[in-house]
């Protein structure tokens, strides 16, 4: 039996734009936020996690604005919430540029852009940070983004995880089935870059998409990027299951998130995969400092900052409990049904008074996954979620750039690496997938669906469609709100 200890994997959580997850503490005197638009920015902070050895940067995004809130953008656009944003994609090059290990995620929707054309985009970063890059699978939710593509609204919930799947059998033909492995000779006596005999259209032809090929990237270290998803709700998860290499998970308690957890890894075999194919990652909030009394002055700092206007704009609340008398309580408002009363969800007890959910809304407490502490007191709480709740890794959520990364790297990494849960260095050429499942494993295991693509043959046979069987099991579907609680941002409502 492996005395081996489960070592953590950690990216810091970003997004191209001022006020990502904890609103308000952009105006810190001291934080970078401002400076997103600024090139350096992100060189700068690429060098200080290639210093730390964080496994990567990962790059939220959204393609919509949080109107939903007072009817109308104005809030996000006043507290800077997502809005302005810009490219995830576009920063990734030059981060990579500075950087020889640092791995990077993107966020990008299968919704509403075609995929031969983010199969170019995804290869060509691939190429450019040699096998270093993830992609985020997302749907998108927001009604604005449907808008913006010219949809009156949403496409529902589990048709856009249909659309999903049809999009990445695109993607994996186009990745892994239209290029062989040796098309590439670069012969220089005979003139031939290319051998045409190895490469394939791939004639794609589907309810969603009609993709004729071939690629026109040659095939990069990892082909298919490291797959990422953040999922609760059972289309979701069946997704991640069949996809998913990555999943960003969650649950308002222990038993909650294990139940999850084991829950994706029967999902992992009932698809011909290993329950150990996912690596199971949380977003954490971690304030940390050399003692006690330097902690509690970042925390009281912090909390004064923190704009629950923009919590509530960003969750889409459609109650402004900002109107509300601190002494009403939240089961007035539900016996008078005013409008969003049906939007509380199992964050909030109809007992509470609005002052104390005011008060909650202004907390920086990220629940089971927060920690505000010195390094051991850090440390041990980051050996229960990897020991007790099964977890592989976090997303560290930023209070203050840079240092929230700094403090982590200056505090936190040195005790874990004495308690041998952080890596001493990295593995140099490594790919990122190579971090996360051991050398030699660059690619996407034989077994995966999109592997099958490898064979010609393969691109010719007829799609097999991912079903929704039935519910997920009680006590194992996240709604909305509990994931993005845990893995974004904090939510009032419970939607999936």
């Amino acid at each position: 039996m492996s005395t081996t200890k489960k070592q953590l994997h950690v990216n810091l959580f970003e997004m191209n734009t001022v006020s990502h997850i904890i609103h308000g503490l952009w105006v810190h005197p001291t934080n970078q936020r401002h400076r997103f638009n600024d090139l350096a920015y992100w060189t700068e902070l690429a060098q200080l996690l290639e210093y730390g050895t964080f496994d990567g940067v990962f790059l939220a995004d959204v393609i919509g604005a949080y109107d939903g809130f007072r009817d109308g953008p104005e809030t996000a656009l006043r507290e800077g919430l997502q809005i302005p944003s810009n490219d995830p994609l576009l920063v990734i090059p030059a981060m990579a540029s500075v950087t020889k290990n640092l791995g990077f995620g993107a966020t990008f929707s299968t919704t509403y852009e075609p995929p031969f054309s983010f199969a170019r985009r995804a290869s060509t970063l691939d190429h450019l940070t040699k096998g270093r890059f993830a992609w985020n699978i997302v749907t998108s939710y927001l009604p604005n983004a449907a808008r913006n593509f010219g949809r009156e609204g949403e496409v529902p919930h589990d048709e856009r995880y249909v659309i999903a799947d049809e999009y990445l059998d695109v993607l994996y033909k186009l990745w892994e089935g239209s290029w062989d492995d040796d098309a590439v000779v670069q012969d220089r006596e005979h003139r031939i870059y290319t051998d045409p005999a190895k490469v394939r259209y791939i004639n794609h032809v589907g309810p969603h998409f009609k993709v004729a090929g071939p690629h026109l990237c040659e095939p990069s270290r990892q082909r298919t990027p490291v797959l990422y998803q953040a999922t609760g709700s059972n289309a979701g998860k069946e997704f991640a299951s069949r996809h998913a290499e990555a999943v960003f998970t969650g649950g308002l308690n222990a038993n909650a998130v294990r139940a999850n957890i084991a829950d994706m890894r029967g999902r992992l075999v009932r698809h011909g995969r290993k329950p150990t194919d996912i690596k199971f990652i949380s977003g954490a909030g971690i304030i940390t400092g050399k003692t006690d009394a330097e902690v509690a002055k970042k925390l009281e700092k912090y909390r004064g900052l923190i704009s629950v206007e923009g919590r509530l704009a960003h969750s889409m609340s459609r109650i402004d409990f900002t109107k509300y008398h601190r002494s009403e309580r939240l089961s007035s408002i539900i016996e008078r049904r005013d409008p969003g009363y049906d939007q509380i969800g199992p964050r909030f007890k109809p007992e509470q008074t609005i002052g104390e959910v005011l008060d909650q809304l202004g907390s920086i407490n990220y629940g089971r996954y927060f920690v505000a502490g010195t390094p051991n007191v850090v440390a041990d709480a980051i050996e229960r979620w990897l020991d007790e709740d099964d977890l592989d890794g976090i997303n560290l959520v930023q209070y203050h750039s840079f240092d929230t990364a700094r403090d982590f790297i200056e505090y936190v990494v040195p005790e874990l690496r004495r308690r041998g849960r952080f890596r001493e260095a990295y593995r140099d050429g490594e790919t990122l997938r190579e971090r996360f499942f051991g050398s030699g494993h660059a690619r996407l295991p034989d077994y995966h669906f999109g592997a099958r693509y490898r064979d010609p043959a393969a691109l010719l046979a007829p799609a097999q469609p991912l079903a929704f069987p039935g519910k997920a099991p009680e006590g194992t579907e996240l709604s909305m709100h509990e994931l993005r609680e845990k893995t974004s941002a904090p939510a009032l409502a419970s939607r999936s």
